[in-house]
């Protein structure tokens, strides 16, 4: 499996929100295709690692950030190029007091994704 983890420019909610939207629209379904959505962070709280795999996988992949930070107010683009047709996918964020966040996500359905307070 590849992953990407990349940060962009801060992007208000609202802006991020549209590209979603535009993503959703424009892409259609994704099927045995690479998976790209944004993710957000609209904490204050720093993301420190960031890891996801299929659900289907008892294991966590490799941490997408690699050594890197989201900061709270940040926005970074998310890649996933395994070629498989998997969409549901469970995530696992943790935050620079040890805390974590788990979800589970059908990420062939969406084009951004928010942590939020």
């Amino acid at each position: 499996m590849t992953f990407f983890f990349w940060v962009t420019e801060k992007m208000t909610a609202k802006q991020a929100f549209y590209a979603g939207v535009a993503y959703v629209v424009f892409a259609g379904p994704v099927l045995a295709q690479d998976l790209s959505w944004t993710l957000i962070n609209d904490t204050s709280y720093t993301v420190t690692e960031f890891y996801t795999s299929p659900t289907t996988t008892d294991d966590w992949q490799n941490d997408l950030l690699g050594g890197s930070v989201l900061e709270g107010g940040m926005t970074g683009d998310v890649m996933i190029a395994d070629g498989e047709a998997v969409c549901d996918y469970d995530l696992r964020f943790v935050f620079e007091d040890g805390s974590t966040l788990e979800d589970t996500v059908n990420m062939c359905e969406m084009g951004a994704y928010t942590i939020s307070e």
